[in-house]
């Protein structure tokens, strides 16, 4: 069961080029009743595995920017490590439905977010890269990637579409990376606290390598707008649902 739900995931993710946080998180939790933190903390590792795939194609085709991946970090990684150490704090089973209802709503928004810059028209790009914003962004994008595992992908993307000026091949790499960097601190934050389900990852990875390799020759043939859409609706279902399983509790 494992192996299949890894290789879903990642087979998903290779098709549609989006981030595997917002999708594990649910899946294990409501699949598999792994609790929160330990959902989250798992996804990380798992969403790194499979970013260190992708990321060294976009580097030997030299569409990252590494000066701007500094910029990003500068923010990123002191949140991603104030969201993990948050959110292990949080490990205890009377902590779990807030957890859940505060995750479910963050994989929400995150995918109304993707769906918007889908059918969203196209805002002018800044004549004048804005960088004195860019540490304060990902701080707090860090700070919700840390907790959640979800929306580095979909949030640093806008940022580096509203607020630089890298051109569109670029920002695909970049974001990559940046984002392979927090899922590195990240899931190695909660590997240290014990917040990883080590066997569960070995199993979610063996599926995962196969998914990410069928995923990315099966997306290269369809069209992708289709596919995030239906993802994008897919998560915000999941989402609710993590949403409502805790906050039913938490109101009782």
């Amino acid at each position: 069961m494992e192996v299949v739900v890894g290789f879903i995931i990642a087979l998903i993710v290779g098709m549609t080029g989006m981030g595997g946080g917002p999708l594990a998180v649910p899946i294990l939790t409501l699949w598999l009743g792994l609790p929160a933190a330990a959902a989250v903390g798992t996804s990380f590792l798992f969403v790194t595995i499979t970013k260190l795939v992708a990321t060294p194609i976009y580097l030997s085709r030299g569409q990252v920017d590494l000066r701007m991946v500094r910029h990003l970090a500068i923010g990123g990684i002191p949140g991603v490590i104030t969201g993990s150490l948050l959110l292990s704090r949080m490990k205890s089973e009377a902590l779990q439905p807030a957890v859940l209802t505060v995750v479910g709503l963050l994989i929400v928004v995150m995918a109304g977010i993707s769906m918007w810059k889908l059918f969203s028209p196209e805002l002018d790009r800044p004549a004048q890269a804005r960088l004195a914003w860019v540490p304060v962004l990902t701080f707090l994008i860090g700070l919700e990637v840390g907790f959640s595992s979800a929306g580095a992908g979909a949030l640093c993307s806008l940022v580096l579409m509203y607020f630089t000026t890298l051109p569109m091949n670029r920002i695909v790499g970049t974001d990559l990376l940046f984002g392979l960097v927090l899922s590195t601190i990240g899931g190695g934050l909660h590997l240290a606290v014990g917040t990883v389900e080590t066997g569960l990852l070995v199993k979610l990875c063996i599926g995962g390598v196969l998914g990410a390799a069928v995923g990315a020759q099966v997306g290269s043939r369809m069209p992708i707008r289709p596919l995030r859409a239906a993802l994008s609706t897919v998560l915000v279902y999941l989402g609710g649902s993590l949403f409502w399983k805790g906050f039913q509790v938490l109101v009782k």
